[in-house]
């Protein structure tokens, strides 16, 4: 499963640094969800073990998630989550940002309401499924660019080392 997602990352790569070569200009976000899909269903008989979501900036400045499956059909979405502890992730996301059950729902009308909320949901995953790492990247992409954020999200250990310390 790494080497195809590895192996897939490299083609991309290469593929929109051909396209910046020939013509002169980053390719835009839906550029870049039409080239994945073919790509993946071009290996739809052996295909890359990947399930991918692409993010970023459309042409109208809004922000765009694309989710695709492992054979290159993808969909437009609000929000997207991946990974092996996403059957517990989607629930919450829908609860937080479509406002199911809510008679007056409110959505976060800043970005660090957003990342907080996003990183209660990492936390809450993490503490159910066995597979989840140890550490989160929030990636928030805006107008002004890309920032990387890392941070821990297992803290269980540091609590147990302190309880126990021997």
């Amino acid at each position: 499963m790494v080497a195809d997602i590895e192996t897939l990352h490299k083609h991309l790569i290469a593929k929109v640094a051909t396209y910046e070569r020939h013509f002169h200009k980053t390719p835009s976000v839906e550029s870049l969800a039409q080239l994945l899909g073919n790509t993946l269903y071009s290996r739809r008989f052996m295909p890359y073990y990947a399930f991918n979501l692409l993010c970023g900036i459309d042409q109208q400045g809004q922000g765009v998630v694309y989710g695709y499956d492992a054979i290159g059909s993808y969909d437009k979405l609000t929000y997207g989550v991946q990974g092996s502890g996403s059957e517990l992730g989607a629930p919450i996301l829908d609860n937080q940002f479509v406002g199911h059950n809510f008679l007056v729902k409110t959505l976060p009308d800043n970005v660090q309401s957003v990342e907080d909320t996003a990183k209660d949901i990492i936390n809450s995953i993490a503490e159910r499924d066995i597979y989840t790492g140890d550490g989160v990247e929030v990636v928030i992409i805006d107008k002004t660019g890309v920032r990387f954020k890392r941070e821990a999200i297992r803290r269980d250990w540091k609590i147990a080392l302190s309880i126990f310390p021997n």
